[in-house]
């Protein structure tokens, strides 16, 4: 049996990395890995100061494993039925993170529910993307609830809530006519990719942390989730302007 780690600090804008640190990284995925790849493409491209140090998958056919090894990352699969229950398999695989000692770790597209006992050793420290606007469609099948109503991506810390962490950052998407659940998937994946990498780079450079259950973004507390803008960048969103009242009538 996996024996339980210890709990991880939480990342603080308080910290000063040194010169030339990378905030290092280890991604988890479940298929493809869109998303991984669009991080090491960040990575390799300077636009991102990270390390990602490792991509670990539930799923030993996974895609992913293999974008990994063509890019010199290591690429580490372990099965859950090796594994008499969830929590003994959640504690083998964040096990395995640990060793690469990761700053943070980014679920990107990985398709399991984590323990709440592994969640909690991670806090602060973890963070999912989700293709819906939650909470109001959480979990599995988004896009699919998400028509008629409009869809979106957004980022959010992790926690032993399903897809109930604190939202860090989002963007969203309207359903145009016709509109099918594959078709707003493919026209959401390139927003996702932006949104990623934009809302990683703040958490590299200490901008964005999760302090005492709130995110604090530049020190202050966000009181909203960043946007996602046309050029790829995020902004807290601006208040709207009170409505001037009608003047009185002139007598």
């Amino acid at each position: 049996m996996s024996q339980r780690l210890p709990p991880h600090p939480t990342l603080s804008t308080d910290e000063v990395r040194g010169e030339g640190k990378k905030c290092s990284l280890v991604v988890l995925a479940s298929g493809r890995g869109s998303n991984f790849a669009a991080l090491v493409g960040a990575q390799q491209g300077g636009e991102l100061a990270i390390d990602i140090r490792a991509l670990l998958s539930d799923k030993r056919t996974a895609p992913a494993l293999l974008l990994a090894e063509n890019a010199g990352i290591a690429a580490v699969a372990l099965r859950p039925r090796d594994y008499p229950d969830r929590l003994s398999f959640d504690r083998a695989l964040f096990a395995r993170a640990a060793e690469f000692s990761p700053d943070l770790i980014v679920l990107a597209g990985y398709m399991r529910i984590i323990d709440s006992a592994v969640v909690n050793e991670w806090h602060g420290r973890m963070i999912n993307i989700h293709p819906s606007l939650l909470p109001k469609y959480p979990g599995l099948d988004t896009h699919a609830r998400a028509l008629g109503a409009g869809d979106s991506v957004h980022v959010h810390f992790v926690t032993a809530e399903l897809d109930g962490g604190p939202v860090i950052a989002q963007v969203e998407l309207p359903v145009l006519a016709g509109d099918t659940p594959d078709a707003l998937a493919s026209r959401l994946i390139a927003l996702e990719h932006r949104l990623l990498i934009a809302t990683v780079d703040l958490i590299a450079q200490r901008r964005v942390a999760l302090v005492d259950g709130r995110i604090r973004f530049d020190g202050k507390a966000l009181a909203s989730p960043l946007r996602l803008d046309a050029k790829g960048r995020l902004n807290q969103a601006q208040p709207q302007e009170p409505t001037s009242p009608d003047p009185l009538p002139r007598r």
